[in-house]
């Protein structure tokens, strides 16, 4: 699991701070030693390894980029490669942190009240508690403008009502940040696990995302007390707030599947021998499938350097962090696709991780805006014209 085994053309681990490397290499040796000896049957099975979830707290690997309440406070960079090293194992392993990170504590620290942040930022940070995300609806998911979740005042009580899809986490989660519809616009809301009103049930049947949780909840005359609301919410520029924070970490953690998946089909082309003795990788045109996936990698890891980079000086705008999404999880879709190709009918047994990583990503390619949303956002950034309705 070494920096693309080794072939580091352009020299990007130079381009890295020791501290940047030490970050890195300790998510990537947990990684090696916790996950990638039984990621293939916890997938098989559809387990999530809830067992890791406090381990991942003790290394620093849960709000890494934040230093309230003693945590890391890691570069951003630092903490895309954090992704990077996680994805490399299981897109499921990353959506998990990545939700607890960007989805869950990002906007209690940023909206939320000091009773709020005292609460649940440190067992969230220690992996003593889970969060989820309660954004997409059943009928919204490219569109969350178009909400239908409701909450009203009753006293000095709320009460909401409404339900939500695909959620990462929903049914193992202590505390839902969930999105609503008030009068004053769209605000979040801390529901804990057991009120009244409030449940979650697990997607079943998926093919993707097996050794994640995936879950839809439903708010029937949810009842909460005033101090629920995340004070600092203002509207829908809150929610979407919370998924470029995301999407960033999606960027650099979709260059991990694609990582995996090149390592294992160089691997396999150098070793497996086919026609006169000879390995497959001395045919040109498997050559030219690895010098693709290669290629692309590395042009992956600039952008998200440079990403990381404009995000510690302030300066990264949203519309470059579609682009990094838009590319990186393209590129990682395809390396998984060639993959496949160059292991033959191999490429779809779990003795591989080509088939696991290319069905993980059918749901990157979809989930925090899909390709076509984030084509869209570019085209907006280029003409000044949007092609859908804006945003609240």
């Amino acid at each position: 699991m070494r920096e693309l085994e080794g072939l580091d053309l352009l020299e990007f681990d130079g381009m890295l701070s020791e501290d940047e490397r030490m970050v890195r290499d300790t998510a990537r040796d947990w990684v090696a030693d916790r996950v990638l000896p039984s990621i293939e049957r916890w997938a098989w099975d559809c387990h999530f390894p809830r067992e890791l979830v406090p381990e991942l707290g003790a290394l620093g690997l849960l709000g890494a980029p934040y230093s309230e309440f003693g945590l890391p406070g890691v570069n951003s960079v630092a903490y895309g490669l954090i992704n990077r090293e996680l994805e490399r194992g299981d897109s499921g392993l990353r959506s998990f942190v990545s939700v607890q990170t960007s989805l869950v504590m990002y906007p209690i620290l940023q909206w939320g009240s000091p009773e709020q942040r005292e609460r649940w930022i440190p067992v969230l940070g220690s992996g003593e508690a889970v969060g989820c995300f309660g954004l997409t609806e059943p009928d919204f998911g490219s569109n969350p403008g178009g909400m239908r979740t409701r909450a009203a005042r009753d006293g000095s009580d709320w009460v909401l009502n409404g339900a939500k899809a695909w959620i990462t986490n929903g049914s193992i989660a202590d505390v839902a940040v969930v999105w609503a519809r008030t009068e004053a616009g769209v605000q979040g809301f801390l529901v804990e696990r057991g009120t009244p009103g409030f449940s979650a049930v697990e997607h079943q049947g998926k093919y993707s995302l097996r050794a994640s949780v995936t879950s839809q909840l439903v708010l029937e005359d949810c009842r909460l007390p005033a101090d629920a609301l995340l004070p600092g919410t203002v509207g829908l520029k809150n929610a979407l707030a919370c998924l470029n924070q995301a999407r960033y970490g999606i960027a650099w953690g979709a260059l991990g599947s694609a990582m995996a998946t090149f390592a294992a089909a160089l691997d396999y082309a150098k070793t497996r021998v086919q026609f006169r003795g000879r390995p497959i990788a001395a045919h040109q045109i498997q050559q030219q499938k690895l010098v693709w996936m290669y290629n692309e990698i590395l042009k992956g890891q600039l952008l998200a350097l440079q990403m990381g980079r404009l995000k510690d000086r302030g300066a990264l705008r949203h519309e470059a962090v579609s682009l990094g999404k838009r590319n990186n999880v393209w590129v990682a879709r395809e390396c998984a696709k060639l993959a496949r190709e160059i292991h033959g009918a191999n490429g779809i047994v779990s003795e591989y991780p080509i088939m696991r990583h290319l069905m993980n990503l059918e749901t990157v390619y979809t989930y925090e805006g899909t390709h076509d949303i984030h084509t869209l956002v570019l085209g907006q950034y280029l003409t000044g014209i949007p092609a859908f309705d804006p945003a609240e």
